[in-house]
């Protein structure tokens, strides 16, 4: 009769050749942990009368506990969803020639805050500095790791324990429970509110600002819901011009942001960040990996005197870009510059695509797979950025036994497929899929089919 006192000890199992073969690819400490592993999960489940694994059997089953504790839990997937700036697939992928300027700095040495015409330290922020002031018109700029940093740090540095207002229109929250209220809280300053959620007017604001001392106005844009019906808002540069009358700077918080007039896509026009400048903004916040299809990053740019303010306070060492971010974020700022970004920023290839080009492509999976159907359909751009805005498609679409099968089969492909589904149709659209990815996505879809017979 087997029992557990028959079980091999960890010292005799690792001197098994495939217990050396397993220490070569993986250390001999994780493969020591896994073994162990692998015999406490035989003691919890031993019954009496079962067979004791043999060394053989024991190592293999630690081989699958070291291929699972080190299999990567970040990696890419296809986006055949339709939705451009996707925030739980990583929102905007970043350029060819951004990815190759980040890697150039992280597989090496850098000039990351080392001054070469001076030979001593210098400061990283100076490596977007140039670009943010062309692009923008700003007299400065900084960059830290996401805009909600950047928005924290700019009422944290300005307006602690002080009064700032804003109106009860913009209170936003936006996704994963970031609340304009909460991050001013935060920050230390004194939320003053001013009209109602659907109304606010300019006398709101000179009246709070002739009844106690106000520190900053703030604007938050409303990126990611519109604000529809019997509604009013003074402008921003009515806003700016009471502000400044009154010496008070105005910080706008775009949140998405874009260097690109939208319009012309036949979208919504979304308030560019150069527009905020020009309407008497002293200090603008927005996102680097929205619509500026960049790497996370918040940008703050404006006023040089109080950027400076922002650069001296503490917490901004604690917020600040990595070199990565910062070499990406470089690069995809050069592509504005040079009037490329369609050309070279994939978020503007997908947004400017045409309905001609994308039902090339999905005819084009429809002949190589020989199955599904054309619709016409829509797109739209997400990241919290022109709420309810689309952009027409063609969809490939597939007629399955059961759509919730079929997704989840297509998540477990190598290469992951993340599609959308309508009743009991798998619903593909070619905008949001990447042209190096189209045959891997075919591969994928006819591994499922095959699979779901």
């Amino acid at each position: 009769m087997s029992n557990l006192s028959m079980l091999p000890s960890v010292d005799h199992i690792l001197n098994q050749s495939k217990a050396s073969e397993l220490a070569r690819q993986y250390g001999r400490k994780l493969v020591v942990d896994a073994i162990r592993e692998r015999l406490d999960e035989i003691r919890s489940s031993f019954k009496v009368g079962e067979k004791i694994p043999n060394e053989g059997q024991i190592l293999q089953g630690a081989g699958r506990i070291l291929a699972a504790w080190t299999k990567p839990t970040l990696y890419p997937v296809i986006n055949a969803t339709g939705v451009i700036i996707h925030t739980n697939l990583g929102r905007s992928p970043i350029s060819q020639e951004a990815m190759e300027a980040a890697m150039t700095v992280a597989t090496g040495y850098s000039n990351l805050e080392f001054d070469m015409k001076k030979g001593k330290r210098g400061s990283r922020l100076t490596h977007t500095n140039d670009l943010l002031r062309r692009l923008t018109g700003a007299q400065s700029s900084l960059v830290v790791n996401n805009n909600a940093a950047a928005v924290l740090l700019a009422l944290t540095a300005l307006a602690k324990r002080r009064r700032v207002l804003i109106s009860r229109t913009q209170l936003v929250e936006i996704g994963g429970g970031f609340r304009i209220p909460d991050v001013m809280k935060q920050s230390g300053a004194k939320l003053v509110e001013i009209g109602t959620t659907n109304r606010v007017h300019l006398y709101d604001y000179e009246n709070a600002i002739n009844e106690q001392p106000i520190y900053l106005v703030m604007r938050a844009h409303r990126s990611n819901f519109r604000l529809e019906g019997f509604t009013a808002e003074p402008s921003l540069n009515e806003i700016c011009e009471l502000a400044h009358k009154n010496n008070i700077p105005l910080l706008d918080d775009l949140g998405s942001g874009t260097l690109v007039d939208t319009s012309k896509y036949n979208i919504a026009h979304e308030p560019m960040v150069q527009e905020s400048l020009d309407a008497g903004a002293d200090l603008v916040c927005f996102s680097g990996d929205k619509l500026l299809g960049g790497p996370q990053a918040g940008i703050i740019v404006g006023r040089e005197d109080l950027i400076e303010k922002l650069k001296r306070h503490p917490l901004a060492r604690s917020v600040r870009a990595d070199k990565m971010a910062l070499a990406a974020l470089s690069k995809t700022l050069e592509h504005y510059l040079k009037n490329e970004s369609e050309e070279k920023i994939p978020i503007w290839q997908m947004i400017s695509a045409s309905p001609d080009v994308l039902y090339e492509r999905a005819r084009d999976w429809r002949k190589s797979l020989g199955v599904g159907s054309l619709v016409q359909g829509q797109s739209t751009i997400g990241g919290g950025s022109t709420p309810g805005e689309v952009l027409p498609t063609w969809l490939f679409v597939l007629d399955v036994p059961k759509a919730s099968r079929f997704l989840r089969k297509l998540r477990d492909f190598r290469t992951p497929i993340i599609a959308r589904a309508h009743k009991d149709q798998v619903v593909f659209d070619p905008r949001t899929v990447l042209a190096a990815q189209d045959e891997s996505l075919k591969e994928g879809i006819i591994h499922t089919l095959e699979s779901d017979e």
